[in-house]
């Protein structure tokens, strides 16, 4: 078994870290239906209290497609991250195209209420049913 590959970015000292897998067990390549799961790990390593209030996901699929997604918090919560905290979670995804980038930001809040955006680094979706073509 492979090693999941690990997309880490930084921004104002949070670190957002996502380790996708492709789910075999749970996908039909020949009804074109790929699933995948993706664990993101949020890490405050600054010094000052944040929170995280809303999330937006761009996904591009294999056809070149752009799809966004916007929503208060993640996976129903909009936690707090003291310095030095953690939260993190994981999540499936559906797509019908073998593969897939996805990116995006967090908007983050701190306690004198100035809103600012983190990177969610840009992830690969690869199933092991597409051939990969260098461009």
């Amino acid at each position: 078994m492979t090693k999941p590959m690990t997309y880490t970015a930084v921004t104002r000292d949070i670190r957002v870290t996502v380790r996708p897998a492709y789910l075999d067990d749970q996908s039909a390549p020949n009804d074109n239906h790929f699933v995948w799961a993706y664990h993101v790990t949020i890490e405050n390593m600054g010094r000052e209290t944040v929170q995280l209030r809303s999330r937006h996901w761009r996904i591009t699929d294999a056809r070149g497609e752009l799809h966004e997604v916007r929503g208060a918090g993640v996976i129903g919560e909009q936690p707090v991250l003291e310095p030095g905290y953690v939260f993190d979670f994981s999540i499936c995804t559906t797509r019908a195209p073998p593969r897939g980038i996805m990116n995006g930001s967090y908007q983050m809040e701190n306690e004198r209420g100035e809103a600012f955006d983190i990177e969610i680094p840009a992830f690969s979706l690869d199933s092991p049913y597409q051939p990969i073509r260098l461009h």
